[in-house]
């Protein structure tokens, strides 16, 4: 008999590849260069060259055997040591190799962290706008999740909403920061108010509460934001990343999971993640992924055009009259609709070639996200269609 649950889920399809596929069933009909399909957030600046050449360095200098066979359940020994270092030259937090394991990209990295360190039946808190696919992970799991709302005047964290939310089967707090889909950045005071209240909160409770602390857009922060590292402000972090957005290589699915080595049984929760893997069928990403990116690190592609994009968006949106709280980082902004219905919004828009994703999604029904990583002349043509968009809706 096949699995309810997942057949369930057949009905339950991500509105963020709905509308990818009808933005791709457009371009087949008029062009794809007249649609301006703000939808997935895939990068649109190439991998370094550098990416090239490492691998074509490994695969000339390497025995074959070795570059291709298993590496062992945490990861290749010498990649971890490499992003320890890195890691505790960065941030000055003595990470080592026994805090590192190496994930298929964020996703699979989170995977690892909810089966950690939460039990079916316990909570998990995440705040919105949060990305979709969190439920999913999450509940895939037995946990709960539970989604603070948003403070919609700035994105940071709505406290007085999440202290209520917090209580003894609270395990964990999922953040995502800089933020898919606002765009934003959480600032220092936020994550040091954060700390603070899980601090107490673990007294109160009387046991740990871990911070789950997804970050495959760290390096994409704007001139003069304010984006500090999560693990510097509390013990018991948990850090997952990914390689797609700093490198631009999302299809290669190659990350890590970083636990602060401050947290209470640091090394027991990598090693638990061998065990994890063994049960979700994970067995380590790809080998000549793990050594490429080990030589890579600190490396980013030409992430500028992304705040280049941003700029230009949201100053000529909000001159339109769409109100928007300004991205610090990211590849992604969360304007308000113009009307109450985002879903009706973003269907009206495609009437203008511009496929947009409605917020509801994202645990906040009003709000529609752009994804801007595409060329920045493509932005600027579609600046048109925007304000004929905005005069439909008597904005400008």
């Amino acid at each position: 008999m096949i699995s309810q649950k997942y057949k369930d889920m057949l009905g339950q399809k991500s509105v963020i590849r709905e509308m990818s596929a009808a933005g791709h069933k457009m371009g087949e009909e008029i062009g794809f260069d007249n649609v301006f399909d703000y939808s997935l957030g895939n990068p649109s600046v190439p991998a370094p060259k550098k990416v090239e050449d490492v691998i074509k360095k490994l695969l000339e200098e390497t025995e074959p055997l070795s570059l291709h066979g298993y590496s062992e359940g945490h990861g290749i020994l010498q990649v971890r040591k490499k992003i320890a270092a890195y890691l505790a030259k960065t941030y000055d937090i003595p990470y080592t190799y026994e805090d590192v394991f190496m994930a298929s990209g964020a996703a699979g990295a989170l995977a690892h962290a909810f089966r950690a360190v939460v039990c079916p039946g316990e909570e998990i808190i995440t705040f919105a706008p949060f990305f979709p696919e969190y439920r999913p992970y999450i509940e895939t799991t037995g946990a709960v999740l539970k989604v603070v709302p948003a403070n919609t005047e700035t994105f940071q964290i709505n406290f007085e909403a999440f202290e209520q939310m917090i209580t003894e089967k609270t395990a964990a707090v999922l953040i995502n920061t800089p933020n898919n889909p606002s765009g934003i950045v959480y600032s220092t005071e936020t994550i040091r108010k954060l700390a603070e209240v899980l601090s107490k909160a673990q007294e109160t409770y009387g046991h740990d509460i871990y911070i789950i602390s997804d970050e495959p857009y760290r390096e994409i922060v704007f001139s003069g934001v304010d984006a500090p590292c999560v693990s510097q402000f509390y013990d018991n972090t948990i850090m997952c990343y990914s390689y797609s957005k700093s490198l631009s290589l999302p299809g290669e699915r190659i990350g890590y999971v970083a636990v602060n080595p401050a947290c209470k049984d640091a090394a027991l929760i990598v090693h638990m993640c061998t065990q994890i893997s063994r049960g979700i069928g994970h067995n380590c990403p790809a080998s000549l992924l793990q050594l490429t990116v080990a030589e890579l690190l600190g490396e980013t592609s030409d992430l500028s055009v992304y705040e280049e994009n941003a700029n230009i968006l949201y100053e000529a949106l909000t001159k339109m009259g769409f109100s928007c709280v300004r991205p610090g980082g990211t590849f992604y902004m969360f304007p308000k609709s113009p009307e109450e219905d985002a879903k009706a919004f973003c269907q009206k828009a495609l009437a203008y070639n511009l496929v947009l994703v409605p917020g509801d999604s994202f645990g906040c029904p009003g709000f529609f996200r752009i994804s801007y990583c595409v060329p920045t002349e493509k932005v600027k043509r579609s600046l048109a269609a925007f304000e004929k968009l905005a005069k439909e809706y008597g904005l400008c």
